[in-house]
């Protein structure tokens, strides 16, 4: 029951909004006192990837913990997270796109074609930025319930082409340790979420959604 009290608490949101915040002041900070390490555009280049993943796992977390927890109220920080998915998504896209193309599209549109790890990231971007979008009340309203909820089950396609994403990138240097663990935690998650669809299905077969 506190727990509830304090997620629904007016100053919950600004609190989670401050933190989610944090790891960009860090990088800004260390960019600009030049504490990024030997090579700080790689590093701004993976921390931003890394964090697009994190807040990626968060999102679909709320769901099975509300579930399980029974704390309906942490539903109202879904849409947040969502957006700060996308916010170091493109943090992860314009620090690569600047450091390591220095904004010459031609270049990058090579680098697309010739790299699959880098074609598979950008096919992330572009299935967040409709997610994004339409993360609002207006935009629920005007698609209707029934479509948004269908357009944003695109998370799922997201996750698993960020897993890929990440693995390809990795596995130049054969380092996969970091990666298991992401797919650990994300296949744990959407599990969860295919158990409890089939469980629907099982229980009422004229019902396919996810919730």
């Amino acid at each position: 029951m506190q727990a509830s009290r304090a997620l629904l608490h007016p100053a919950a949101k600004p609190v989670l909004f401050v933190v989610a915040l944090l790891p960009f002041a860090w990088l800004l900070v260390g960019a600009l006192t030049n504490q990024l390490g030997a090579n700080p555009a790689e590093h701004l280049i993976r921390a931003t990837g890394d964090w697009t993943l994190r807040f990626l796992c968060l999102v679909l977390a709320v769901t099975p913990l509300r579930v399980i927890s029974r704390t309906p109220a942490l539903a109202r920080f879904r849409r947040m997270l969502g957006l700060f998915v996308y916010f170091y998504a493109v943090l992860h896209l314009l620090s690569y796109s600047g450091f390591d193309m220095a904004f010459d599209l031609a270049d990058i549109a090579t680098d697309i074609a010739k790299r699959p790890f880098i074609l598979v990231g950008f096919l992330v971007f572009l299935l967040l930025t409709p997610l994004a979008a339409t993360s609002f009340n207006r935009a629920i309203r005007a698609l209707g319930a029934a479509r948004w909820k269908l357009l944003h089950k695109a998370v799922f396609g997201v996750a698993a082409l960020a897993i890929l994403h990440f693995f390809w990138m990795r596995a130049g240097k054969h380092d996969f340790a970091e990666v298991a663990v992401y797919a650990v935690i994300l296949g744990g998650l959407l599990g969860w979420r295919l158990s409890r669809l089939m469980n629907k299905r099982d229980a009422n077969p004229a019902s396919f959604g996810l919730r």
